[in-house]
C-alpha cells in the first residue's frame, strides 16, 4: 500500500486549512483521497474540536493517512465480512471503510473529530462510491443511535496512557453478543493495559503480526490484536 506522486497528486486551500490530493493504492487498487497537507494545519473557529477534547497538536491527525490505516484497509480486503455489521472506530480518512464499501460491507465509520464526515463524504465521491454511513462516537459518553455489531476494527487507537480503559468500556457497549474486535496497533506500548480491560469483560485474546513491508516498500512494525466473544465466523 503506497502513496504514487503522479500528475493526480495536488494541493488546494480551504477556509482555514490546507488540503492536498493523493492516490492511494491499497491491494492493486487505487483510492484517490483528500488529507490534510501535513500536521502543522489547524482550523477550529467554533471551538467544536476542543470541546470534543481534541487539543491543537492533535487536531490535523485525522486528516493524515497513516501507516496502520493502510494496513488495516488491505486486511479489510481479504476479511469475511458476510451477514456482518461492522463498525470502523476512530476512522480518521476512513480509509479501512471505503474498502469495505467498496466490498458492500454493512460498514459504519464513527469518529470524534468534527470534521471527519465532511472528508468521509468527500472521499467517498471521490473514489465513486456511495457515502459511508457515519456516526459521531465519543468514547466517554452515550452513543444510542451507534447500536451493536459483530465486527469492530480501528488503527492506532492505543497512543496515549488513558486511552485503553475508555476504549474498551466503548467496545464493550458496543458489541453485539458474538462479537469480533480487531485492533492495529504499530507498537505504542499501551497493548497490555487494553489486553486486560478486554479480558475483563470477557473477550478472548490473540495476537498475529502485520506485514512488514507496506507494498511502497516501507518497512511497518506493528500486530493485529484480535479479541473475540461468543462463536465467531472468521
Amino acid at each position: 500500500m503506497s502513496i504514487s506522486s503522479d500528475p493526480y497528486r495536488a494541493r488546494t486551500t480551504m477556509p482555514g486549512y490546507q488540503v492536498k490530493f493523493e492516490s492511494v493504492s491499497i491491494g492493486g487498487d487505487v483510492f484517490p483521497i483528500r488529507s490534510l497537507l501535513d500536521r502543522n494545519q489547524y482550523h477550529d473557529p467554533d471551538g467544536h474540536a476542543a470541546a470534543a477534547g481534541i487539543p491543537e497538536s492533535a487536531w490535523p491527525l485525522f486528516g493524515l493517512v497513516w501507516p496502520s490505516a493502510r494496513i488495516m484497509a488491505g486486511a479489510m480486503q481479504k476479511k469475511n465480512i458476510a451477514g456482518k455489521r461492522i463498525l470502523e472506530v476512530g476512522c480518521g480518512l476512513g480509509l479501512a471503510s471505503l474498502v469495505l464499501q467498496q466490498r458492500h460491507g454493512d460498514i459504519t465509520a464513527s469518529d470524534c473529530h468534527p470534521l471527519t464526515e465532511a472528508f468521509l463524504l468527500k472521499n467517498a465521491e471521490r473514489c465513486g462510491l456511495p457515502s459511508v454511513p457515519y456516526q459521531s462516537g465519543n468514547w466517554d459518553g452515550s452513543n444510542p443511535a451507534l447500536g451493536k455489531f459483530d465486527l469492530i476494527i480501528g488503527s492506532d487507537l492505543l497512543y496515549d496512557r488513558d486511552l485503553p480503559q475508555r476504549l474498551a468500556v466503548f467496545v464493550e457497549r458496543h458489541s453485539a453478543d458474538n462479537a469480533e474486535v480487531i485492533v492495529l496497533d504499530p507498537g505504542r506500548g499501551n497493548k497490555n493495559v487494553f489486553t486486560r480491560a478486554m479480558q475483563a469483560l470477557g473477550y478472548r485474546f490473540s495476537e498475529q503480526a502485520a506485514c512488514r513491508r507496506q507494498d511502497s516498500g516501507e518497512a511497518y512494525k506493528g500486530h493485529f490484536l484480535t479479541y473475540t466473544r461468543g462463536h465467531i465466523i472468521s
